[in-house]
């Protein structure tokens, strides 16, 4: 990629958040619309969960083929490709008529969804390579979700209570035009030195291990273990075949070596932690407001501000830290939010007073403004910067799999408890085990933020990055005789 003046480089690290925008505003929008989706379609809690795992999922599955692919092809052309197929998978879901085609829908989305993030922070990485620079760029990044977090149930409570909830799917058709149209003006192709082959049996794999163990957790209440029992062993299998096949490829769609890397790994690990912890308050903060405390879905859009807004403002000043004092601080803050949020409703039962709820909220709402920067700028800056696609791509890999699994286990326990005979007067009390499950996600920020990011951590890393640079030299040099 060619050397960019300052306003250019912010210019495309505007148009790579406006991707992030659309992709992050879809699923806050879509949590508030979940009752009215649940009246209209007539939808169970197993399908207004796979309304939001079809597509985390599927963005789970294919967002590591993506960044790779980005790498070996042109990052712009592949970014712009995301942008197209998400609009259009945006418009068949406005016009979906039944449940089973939105979820189709939702996957046509999900398909241009792996696209565009881990592509854009790829985009991001090669085009602000000082470290500090890097760093606030990324933090902005991360004020983008609290942007979508804080926007996105306000607009979509009253584009549900005034047009219906078609309707916030039409969100993301001039963002994404917009951003296809100045991606095309603005931003320099570029692509790694040397791109890495295709691997098809890694990506089956992924795709049985994602799939089966998410749908052996849904179902499970409902189907029971004779159903869910095989999908779960499929699933157990996938994972063994991943880890007897991909070391024995020269260029694996996942690459174990990056795991030497203790930071690399915490960060994989704290962002399946923080976004299940995401996935499953979301979930179940939705349906609290709307169905037990009969709010409108504009009124429940309000109630979400307490945890947008600390998002928001939170998400830039733990760029601005990571850049001047490293990881460590943010994540620590982090997990303590997260983990004294969830206690709140698993022990105090938040719920049931107003000032409770408020706290609750904010609490979550910082730690997760807290945790974003962190992650990514862990995930890619020991890297060489021509595997920045592939690292980048892990780290979204991992925070699509963790929302779909928060969203997953905590609807699945959820289903358990309630009963349909009186939800109301069940939810609060069949809620706690979800609650419980959301705070062992905090404490497991708080606990791997701590230990993957000292001085024994950092040697981890350095020693990484020089094997994978080593590597890659004596590939090029291969390659060249």
């Amino acid at each position: 990629m060619p050397e960019l003046s300052h306003r250019r480089r912010l210019l495309v690290l505007a148009i790579c958040c406006m991707s992030l925008l659309i992709v992050s505003l879809d699923n806050t929008v879509l949590n508030v619309a979940l009752p009215a989706m649940e009246r209209d379609l007539h939808a169970s809690t197993s399908g207004l969960q796979w309304t939001i795992d079809a597509y985390t999922l599927v963005l789970a599955m294919l967002l590591m083929l993506a960044g790779s692919t980005a790498d070996r092809t042109g990052r712009r052309r592949v970014f712009m490709t995301g942008l197209v197929v998400f609009s259009a998978g945006s418009l068949l879901c406005s016009l979906a008529p039944n449940l089973d085609l939105l979820i189709v829908a939702r996957t046509v989305q999900a398909v241009g969804g792996s696209m565009l993030n881990p592509v854009a922070m790829s985009i991001i990485t090669n085009t602000f390579t000082d470290p500090r620079e890097r760093a606030r760029a990324i933090g902005v990044w991360g004020a983008v979700v609290g942007i979508s977090m804080a926007a996105g149930p306000l607009v979509g409570g009253l584009l549900v209570e005034s047009v219906g909830w078609r309707s916030i799917f039409w969100l993301n058709l001039p963002v994404g035009l917009a951003a296809l149209l100045l991606t095309l003006r603005f931003v320099p192709e570029s692509r790694a030195p040397r791109g890495r082959r295709p691997d098809p049996v890694g990506q089956l794999l992924v795709i049985a291990l994602f799939g089966s163990l998410t749908y052996a957790i849904i179902e499970a209440p409902e189907a029971g273990a004779a159903v869910s029992g095989p999908f779960a062993a499929v699933a157990l299998a996938a994972l063994l075949g991943l880890l007897w096949y991909e070391p024995r490829r020269d260029e694996p769609l996942v690459d174990l070596r990056f795991f030497r890397s203790a930071p690399f790994s915490g960060a994989t690990v704290i962002a399946i932690s923080a976004f299940a912890a995401l996935g499953g308050f979301l979930f179940l903060s939705t349906l609290y407001l709307q169905n037990v405390r009969g709010l409108d879905a504009l009124h429940a859009g309000l109630w979400m501000l307490p945890m947008a807004v600390p998002t928001f403002l939170c998400a830039p000043l733990s760029g601005r830290l990571v850049g001047s004092r490293g990881p460590r601080l943010p994540l620590l803050v982090a997990g303590c939010a997260m983990t004294l949020s969830a206690v709140m409703f698993a022990v105090f039962d938040a719920e049931t007073s107003d000032a409770t709820l408020f706290l609750g909220y904010a609490l979550f709402g910082v730690g997760f403004g807290f945790v974003n920067a962190p992650i990514t700028n862990t995930a890619v800056s020991g890297m060489p910067r021509s595997q920045a696609g592939v690292a980048a791509a892990v780290a979204s890999t991992s925070r699509q799999l963790g929302q779909t699994l928060g969203v997953a286990v905590v609807g699945a326990v959820l289903a358990a408890g309630v009963s349909a005979s009186a939800y109301r007067e069940t939810f609060v009390s069949a809620a706690v085990p979800g609650w419980w499950v959301l705070t062992g996600c905090g404490l497991a920020v708080l606990v791997l933020g701590a230990v993957t990011t000292g001085p024994w951590a950092r040697r981890t890393a350095e020693r990484t990055a020089r094997r994978l640079e080593a590597r890659e030299v004596r590939e090029a040099a291969g390659v060249s005789a």
